[in-house]
């Protein structure tokens, strides 16, 4: 089995933006979709994870688009490990159409987590570190790593939002692409006529549960870039806690 898995996709009518090119949203779908099915063609799945009570969780990602893939086009997500260590391993992706033009690409870190205490656990555990033969070390993602995003303790608030059970996942918590979502949402649909989404980061820091509200903290960074500080509000007390950052930056 090739250590890169490459999974077919299209960019349906309904997961379209107004400018009949794909939601990142749904792009984001599709890659995590994609490195579920490469890890669980490869023993290391989340259907088997769940059997031992352990669970992947997204801890970072970063993807940068020269351009979306366009209504009923026909795309594939390549996806590799670049790297693993104890607690965290390094994947990357190609998005790659069918007359070969390059999308754009994505880099992630992964975490896995006992389900019962949800604290990080040894990757090494399962199947004596196995995951060692799938890296691949030779293939270039020619982007950019995401780092710590850096903002001022006084951004501004912008939105608070409350969570249902649409937000939540197989792990009980917020969707990883919900918090994307909710990010882009910050901007109306005239800014998007006029601005397209570059390079999109998110560092996941704490987990936000149903019921909890989210408040979203904004500062301009740069030109046409953006800096999201997500805070939760828990139903139990009202503390408030930082649970993500995100980068956004447009061209």
């Amino acid at each position: 089995m090739d250590k890169i898995g490459s999974y077919e996709f299209m960019a349906e009518p309904f997961h379209c933006d107004f400018s009949q090119r794909l939601f990142i949203g749904h792009l984001g779908n599709h890659m995590l979709n994609a490195a579920d099915f490469h890890s669980a063609a490869r023993g290391f799945g989340m259907k088997r994870l769940l059997q031992l009570n352990r669970a992947w969780v997204l801890s970072r990602l970063a993807i940068e688009m020269y351009e979306m893939p366009q209504m009923y086009a026909q795309f594939n997500v390549e996806t590799w490990v670049e790297s693993a260590m104890r607690y965290f391993t390094n994947r990357n992706f190609a998005i790659v159409g069918e007359d070969g033009r390059q999308y754009g690409y994505g880099r992630s870190v992964w975490a896995m987590i006992d389900t019962e205490s949800r604290q990080p656990t040894d990757i090494y555990s399962i199947d004596n570190g196995a995951i060692d033969q799938w890296i691949v070390k030779d293939k270039e993602c020619p982007i950019e790593k995401g780092g710590r995003v850096k903002m001022s303790n006084d951004a501004p608030l912008v939105r608070t939002i409350d969570t249902y059970y649409n937000d939540i996942d197989i792990n009980g918590h917020l969707n990883s692409v919900k918090y994307i979502e909710h990010v882009l949402d910050l901007w109306d649909i005239d800014w998007y006529r006029s601005h397209r989404l570059q390079r999109f980061e998110i560092a996941y820091v704490a987990e936000a549960h149903q019921g909890d509200r989210l408040s979203f903290f904004m500062e301009t960074t740069g030109e046409d870039e953006f800096c999201v500080r997500i805070c939760k509000h828990s139903q139990a007390d009202g503390e408030e806690i930082e649970c993500g950052r995100s980068k956004v930056k447009f061209v």
